[in-house]
């Protein structure tokens, strides 16, 4: 297990938003539990990526201790050309990457991803895609954001979607401040 200060950068340094990176992306199908190397190995050859991670404390050998963990375990997306992806293939880590036929959709999943991240929002990994109604929210700090209501109690469970993988990220936000998403 990596300390927090070891671990890899969720995008790569320099950039500040997925808009920045222009080649394209592609999503890598690691092996198991080889997420951080990998992406430590995109960093080595100056490959652009988006590892989103979420902070949880783990007990360790009987000690409390703060761990970065993949929200998409087994998966990296990363941006570049076809040279590029090859230079990521001989990385001996990846199981597949998989071509992203879609490009700005995925780059409007993850970015809504990374600023769910970004505002330290307690984000849960949801395995599957919501079977709710799609719901826009329609103010404050994540206004414009699509997902679907998984869950519309007080507070609403909100699933953000990454329709490539059939997996998401789950947050509660105030039933309120959602309406529905015209498609």
């Amino acid at each position: 297990m990596l300390k927090l200060s070891e671990n890899p950068p969720m995008l790569s340094p320099g950039v500040g938003s997925l808009q920045e990176l222009s080649e394209t992306w592609w999503v890598a199908h690691t092996k198991a539990r080889c997420e951080k190397a990998f992406a430590l190995d995109l960093l080595d050859r100056e490959i652009g990526f988006f590892l989103p991670m979420l902070e949880r404390v783990r007990i360790i050998s009987g000690k409390k201790r703060r761990v970065l963990l993949p929200l998409f375990p087994s998966y990296v997306f990363f941006c570049g050309d076809r040279e590029q992806r090859q230079r990521a293939l001989l990385t001996d880590r990846l199981c597949a990457t998989i071509e992203v036929r879609d490009q700005q959709k995925l780059i409007d999943e993850l970015s809504s991803i990374q600023r769910l991240l970004d505002a330290k929002v307690d984000v849960e990994p949801h395995p599957q895609l919501a079977t709710g109604q799609r719901c826009r929210i329609k103010e404050g700090p994540f206004a414009g954001m699509e997902g679907k209501v998984l869950q519309h109690s007080r507070p609403a469970r909100f699933v953000l979607e990454v329709g490539m993988l059939g997996q998401g990220a789950s947050m509660e936000i105030d039933a309120e401040l959602l309406e529905p998403a015209c498609s």
